[in-house]
């Protein structure tokens, strides 16, 4: 008999950077409708050293790796513990964690979130769910993107959902199948340039705002193979630092410049997913904070309401559905989509850790 509530910690390191996002949430299930309800919440920013390691971990030999994965294993668990003990956090079920992503190439069947090793589950004195993607990849899926089956179940009100963070990634029913994909690297690529001005980011896309669209850079992106492709498919940051950041340098504008082509090349590609479509757009991710990108977005998608939600909701949406994913696996329940990954079919991925 499975039970009707879950007292759990989702657990999300996106490829923005920005920090663990951990959420304390209680899911409600009667009748097979779920609910949900968003308790204390937080971002712990990253060190310098941890963005360098974090960043550069896609060079890492696999020694290296392993080191970098023990690491990061201990930080995320007291990380984790602190956050209990803090908010004062009792009769937890269990903490689901996504980990961070350092390869993703499903493509040749790898894909790798750090800090999933079992020993998380000694250092928080919890039981963990978690490394929820290498399951689907050994199926023949990206992988990716996994929050869709939480937008179907969690916000099924809205015709489609779209985040914004290190990448842009949508979902939403076609013949009742739920069908999702990246779409294009967002902060992966503004932060990158906001940082050569020694910024963290482009505070409400002020700086895009202020430079010139060069019309070529703009084409040359939106020509790029990746947009041709149909779904499923997926981004990691390898395709940010061998495709995109090196198409970028060749021209020889100002980062103002660049940031704004770019800006208008993630709008641009978010339009053509949505083209003649109509409905209500919900709209997560730090990219919601980016006023410039969100007005470049009306101007492609005039038939979209864009809705933005509630402040929780979009700062710790994927924490809150990693933590649904985790209820599911422990459940026994399909947390995978194959309409969505490409998988041979549906699933319960993740793995279980008690502490010794």
């Amino acid at each position: 008999m499975f039970k009707a509530r879950y007292n759990v910690i989702g657990v999300m390191s996106g490829t923005s950077l920005d920090g663990v996002d951990l959420a304390h949430i209680i899911f409600d299930v009667s009748n097979e409708k779920w609910s949900y309800k968003i308790e204390q919440c937080t971002t712990i920013p990253y060190s310098d050293i941890w963005v360098n390691e974090l960043k550069n971990g896609i060079n890492y030999s696999n020694s290296e790796l392993q080191t970098l994965n023990t690491n990061y294993t201990e930080l995320l668990g007291e990380t984790i513990k602190n956050f209990i003990e803090i908010h004062h956090i009792s009769n937890l079920d269990f903490i689901c964690s996504h980990g961070h992503t350092i390869l993703h190439q499903p493509q040749k069947g790898l894909t790798l979130q750090i800090g999933n090793l079992p020993e998380i589950a000694n250092i928080t004195k919890q039981k963990v769910v978690c490394d929820f993607r290498v399951q689907d990849v050994k199926l023949g899926g990206q992988g990716a993107p996994l929050v869709p089956i939480g937008d179907r179940i969690l916000f099924s009100d809205y015709d489609f959902c779209l985040n914004l963070g290190g990448f842009s990634n949508i979902s939403f029913e076609v013949n009742k199948q739920r069908i999702a994909f990246d779409i294009s690297p967002v902060n992966t690529v503004l932060n990158f340039h906001a940082n050569t001005l020694g910024l963290e980011y482009d505070n409400k896309g002020n700086i895009s705002a202020s430079g010139n669209l060069n019309t070529e850079l703009f084409t040359e992106l939106n020509n790029l193979a990746f947009y041709q492709k149909t779904f499923p498919k997926s981004l990691g940051f390898e395709f940010v630092k061998e495709t995109i950041l090196p198409m970028i340098e060749r021209f020889q504008i100002s980062t103002e410049d660049k940031m704004r082509t770019f800006t208008e090349h993630i709008a641009y590609q978010i339009g053509k997913v949505l083209d003649s479509k109509t409905g209500k757009l919900l709209v997560s991710g730090g990219g919601v904070y980016n006023d410039f990108l969100i007005e470049r977005m009306k101007s492609h998608l005039p038939t979209i309401e864009i809705i933005i939600p509630d402040e929780k909701t979009i700062q710790f949406k994927e924490a809150l559905i990693f933590g649904l994913l985790g209820v599911l696996k422990v459940r026994n329940e399909i947390n995978t989509l194959a309409s969505v990954t490409g998988a041979c079919h549906d699933h319960s991925s993740g793995k279980i850790f008690t502490p010794n």
